[in-house]
């Protein structure tokens, strides 16, 4: 029996799906190349916009009717909803919220009549987030510390989708990245919805904060980066401020979503603090840094550090969104000159509190705001890069660029996609084969909006 994945949002739906794998093999079924050669498809759904929804009502409405006897699985973010139940009805076999797989999938193949070479439900298996994962990726890992979210912003289906906040205990998250350093991983990336309101104990019974945990981890032996997604301005303190800005191994950026410029959208959104507070966190942030870096120099160390990247996620075209409350948000842009951000238009959501709101903002005024504010974004992330030029910085290789490319057409030299320790994503060249998964010093030449261009050292 062969088995094939759709997937579909955030990292934490990829992490997610690599517990998947683990199940399914667990099983004995293999993973199949295409949907074609497939028995059984898994959509791991996101419901937090209607257009990744309508995505997979368009795929498996497509797909049942291409062939009516693939079996056909959906969970993530949209499994729970009766009304995606009621529309995908005879053409869903089973509605499996991600937290309930271990345990439904095993009912489902023994109604199903699935021949599957286990019978019984391994005892591994009934605790999801301590799945051992499926690593699709040998250097970078995903490694969740928490689901679900307590917070209830007021467009946002998390809660209902993931339920409440749960940490895992911190000696599972050590036992998991201690075993993924020791086999060579490079980057590992802790998830959750809301990572700064981590709160779990260790076997001994001390209570470990987020900070807490991210020094637990950097003490770990060998080299490797740290980073983590994505974090709450009202949750973002003073010590994990100075913890991450004095760590060696968390790298220097920061996912921070602001969501919107304006206190009264803010404030109809649930998000629990104002324009003042997130700018002063960003202030904190950036100063954290540069005193890092003046201590470095005054100790005589060398020190190329680059101020850290700062990103965020916002929402254009929020119920009642005014134009002067969108300029809000364009002025927030100016100043706080991000180098990302994830820029969305509005979309109601069933079953949130901004569901009852009418949604008067135009479809043509949503598309006109997202790229108003990706003008500001390209010349702030341009400005912010072309600090990097002849600057030396380390790299982590991603993928050796094929040479049919059109990145790859520009000589014969060799070339590598990576990323630096601000999550910048660089084009590089080298006369010299190198490791896949490798840390390389590259100098910077060129800088772009959303990328860099740089040579190999």
């Amino acid at each position: 029996m062969q088995y094939y994945l759709k997937i579909f949002g955030c990292q934490m739906n990829y992490s997610d799906t690599e517990r998947i794998e683990t199940i399914l093999t667990k099983y004995k079924m293999k993973k199949a190349a295409s949907i074609e050669a497939a028995n059984l498809i898994v959509f791991v759904t996101c419901g937090v916009r209607q257009s990744a929804e309508n995505r997979v009502y368009g795929q498996i409405n497509n797909l049942r009717k291409k062939y009516p006897k693939k079996k056909i699985i959906l969970t993530g973010c949209l499994a729970h909803r009766k009304d995606v139940q009621r529309r995908l009805k005879g053409k869903v076999d089973l509605f499996c919220e991600i937290n309930n797989f271990p345990k439904n999938i095993l009912k489902f193949f023994q109604n199903s009549k699935f021949k599957i070479k286990n019978s019984s439900c391994d005892a591994s298996l009934k605790d999801y987030l301590e799945i051992k994962p499926h690593y699709t990726n040998k250097y970078t890992a995903y490694v969740p510390v928490m689901t679900g979210c307590n917070n209830f912003c007021s467009y946002c289906v998390v809660p209902y989708a993931r339920g409440r906040e749960y940490s895992r205990l911190a000696q599972n998250i050590l036992k998991e990245a201690k075993s993924l350093v020791k086999k060579g991983c490079k980057e590992i990336v802790l998830l959750g919805q809301n990572v700064n309101s981590y709160n779990s104990k260790l076997q001994k019974g001390e209570a470990i904060s987020f900070p807490k945990l991210l020094r637990l981890i950097e003490n770990l032996p060998e080299k490797f980066w740290i980073t983590f997604l994505t974090s709450h301005p009202k949750d973002m303190n003073d010590e994990l401020i100075k913890m991450i800005a004095q760590s060696k191994k968390i790298c220097e950026y920061i996912s921070l979503p602001a969501q919107s410029g304006d206190n009264e959208i803010l404030r109809k959104m649930n998000r629990h603090y104002t324009i003042a507070h997130y700018k002063n966190l960003i202030k904190k942030i950036r100063k954290a840094y540069d005193s890092r870096s003046h201590l470095e120099w005054t100790r005589g160390e060398t020190s190329n550090r680059i101020t850290p990247a700062i990103s965020t996620d916002i929402i254009v075209g929020f119920p009642g969104e005014t134009k002067k409350q969108f300029e809000n948000t364009a002025k927030l842009f100016r100043e706080m000159k991000f180098d990302m951000a994830y820029i969305n238009q509005y979309s109601p959501r069933p079953e949130t509190a901004a569901w009852k709101l009418k949604d008067n903002v135009s479809k043509k005024e949503k598309v006109r705001r997202e790229k108003f504010l990706t003008e500001i974004l390209k010349k702030t992330a341009l400005e912010n890069n072309k600090k990097y030029i002849r600057k030396v910085v380390e790299v982590l290789a991603d993928n050796a660029v094929r040479p049919h490319s059109s990145l790859a057409a520009r000589s014969d030299r060799l070339k590598y996609m990576g990323h630096t320790r601000t999550q910048k994503k660089v084009l590089f060249f080298s006369n010299k084969k190198i490791p896949v998964g490798s840390f390389v010093k590259v100098k910077i030449t060129k800088a772009k909006a959303f990328g860099l261009e740089g040579e190999l050292l």
